[in-house]
């Protein structure tokens, strides 16, 4: 594809995905409204009015449809996993409306899960390698699943305030595209990752502080999985650096939140209000300005990842200079919390 026509089809999917993402998001929203499915405040929340809860069915569907229109446009191009993947997903999506309405259990959540990651893993060619050959296939399979279940999980976890998800969607998403358009990633890909930035952008407009309308399970579920998958197949690819880099405040984040909470016997998988960004909110932060601040801090880690796998030298530089970046951020988010305040003199 050159240049020319690979501008013109970024245009359009990225333009049709926000279109498209944005009036969907309108519809299930007024239907949301109408059977109040809503989300309503409790100990745990970050909104003070019950909210609408389910505009993710809007998000997976634009991206489903835009990433199955890509795949038939590059027929042998496309990568060989993707209809796997894009049926594991919307399973995975059916699976997180029902949670979202009942409340399934987590040991249900999870095996529904794991089959979608399997599926998805047993599309990959067998040489490639998500971690370079530095373990036999099976580990590296093995290890890839636990690192892709952990992120599905995580990126969950992490959409507790008003346009996180989405901003950090349009983070992750637009580093790919970047590679895939320098040329380290194959353009299918890049273009896949265009369109969950457009769908993301299309649902931000809802979802920016004060949201009218939360993605919900149905949304964040299947929505991490389907970047997951994106970054695996980036490590997969050789671009490995870039698939550490463009998630790397939501790895920490939420890992580290997770290992504090298990130090004191805390139940890890139990709802709450401590990681960073949610400390920020409690410390006076509105949700846009520490939404903003890791947008801010995102910019750089999409830059280090570009610069990482361009020049391979600079690889280990760059994964030094986006854990600077990381640790600057949760500190800034920190800086806000209550808890700190309380110790001080």
């Amino acid at each position: 594809m050159n240049p020319t026509v690979t501008a013109i089809v970024s245009i359009v999917v990225l333009l049709a995905t926000a279109l498209a993402a944005c009036g969907l998001t309108w519809v299930v929203l007024r239907a949301l409204k109408r059977r109040q499915i809503l989300d309503h405040p409790n100990e745990r929340s970050s909104h003070e009015a019950p909210t609408p809860r389910g505009g993710g069915i809007a998000v997976i569907v634009v991206l489903i449809i835009a990433a199955l229109a890509i795949g038939q446009s590059a027929g042998s191009a496309a990568p060989a996993e993707l209809w796997r993947v894009l049926a594991a997903a919307a399973v995975l999506a059916c699976v997180s409306w029902l949670d979202d309405l009942r409340s399934l259990g987590a040991l249900v959540r999870l095996a529904v899960q794991l089959a979608a990651v399997a599926i998805g893993l047993s599309g990959l060619a067998e040489d490639r390698f998500v971690f370079q050959g530095l373990v036999p296939f099976w580990g590296d399979r093995v290890a890839a699943a636990v690192l892709w279940l952990w992120f599905v999980n995580l990126f969950n976890f992490m959409d507790g305030i008003d346009g996180i998800a989405g901003t950090e969607t349009v983070a992750i998403g637009l580093g790919l595209f970047l590679l895939a358009l320098v040329g380290v990633l194959p353009v299918p890909l890049g273009l896949i990752a265009l369109a969950s930035v457009g769908a993301a952008i299309g649902f931000l407009w809802w979802n920016w502080h004060p949201a009218r309308v939360f993605l919900g399970d149905v949304g964040s579920v299947p929505l991490g999985y389907l970047l997951g998958w994106l970054l695996i197949a980036a490590a997969a690819a050789g671009a490995w650096a870039a698939a550490l880099l463009l998630p790397a405040y939501y790895l920490a984040d939420a890992t580290w939140t997770l290992l504090r909470r298990a130090a004191r016997g805390a139940a890890v998988m139990r709802a709450h209000r401590e990681h960073f960004y949610q400390r920020a909110v409690q410390g006076g932060l509105s949700h846009a300005q520490v939404v903003r601040l890791i947008a801010a801090g995102n910019a750089p880690l999409i830059g280090l990842a570009v610069i990482a796998e361009r020049e391979v030298s600079w690889r280990w530089p760059a994964l030094a200079a986006g854990v600077l970046v990381v640790a600057l951020m949760l500190f800034l988010l920190s800086a806000r919390d209550p808890a700190r305040h309380r110790q001080e003199p």
